[in-house]
Order: C-alpha cells, then sequence, then structure tokens
C-alpha cells in the first residue's frame, strides 16, 4: 500500500475504503455476474462513497489541530541521527 506509506511520511490520517462489484471470479458457490449487474452495483457503490464523503468530511473538518491522533506526530522520531552528529545544513533545508 503506496498511498498509506505516502500518507504517513506526510503525516495524513489515511483509510482505504473497497466496496465489492461482484465475488463471482473467486467464490465458486456464486454464479456468473452480467456485466449490467456490475455496472448496476458499480453505480450503487458510487452513490455510497459519495454519502460516505458526505458524512465524513465534516466530521473530518471539524477536528481542531490538538486532536490525539498519531499521524498528527508520524515524522517525530524519523531522524535516529544521534544530534550531534546531524549535519546542520540537512536540518535546515528540512526545517527542523
Amino acid at each position: 500500500m503506496p498511498e498509506a506509506k505516502l500518507a504517513r511520511e506526510a503525516e495524513i490520517c489515511y483509510a482505504t475504503v473497497a466496496m465489492v462489484t461482484d465475488y463471482d471470479c473467486w467464490h465458486p458457490s456464486h454464479e456468473t455476474v452480467s456485466v449490467s449487474e456490475i455496472i448496476k452495483v458499480l453505480t450503487e457503490n458510487s452513490m455510497n462513497a459519495k454519502n460516505l464523503l458526505k458524512s465524513t468530511i465534516p466530521l473530518l473538518s471539524a477536528q481542531d489541530e490538538d486532536n490525539d491522533c498519531d499521524c498528527n506526530t508520524a515524522l517525530e522520531n524519523a531522524i535516529i541521527t544521534a544530534p550531534d552528529a546531524r549535519d546542520p545544513e540537512m536540518l535546515e533545508n528540512l526545517n527542523i
């Protein structure tokens, strides 16, 4: 999951939302589905995703910066080089 790693490095909270369209190709007890059935479920999933975003974004926007999520401090211990061995120019470039 490269997206999750990049989000972590940017100290951004990240969650995957997966919505199934069909599982006949790997589930032996299910019949084959048609393209129209898949499109129907895709359309429903699209509406579900929009509703999820509409209900979630206001909640996330309302959080203040002092929340206790670990994502906000993911890089706190990212530099493990001993303080006396750190390159001052590099620290300046990293804005630390």
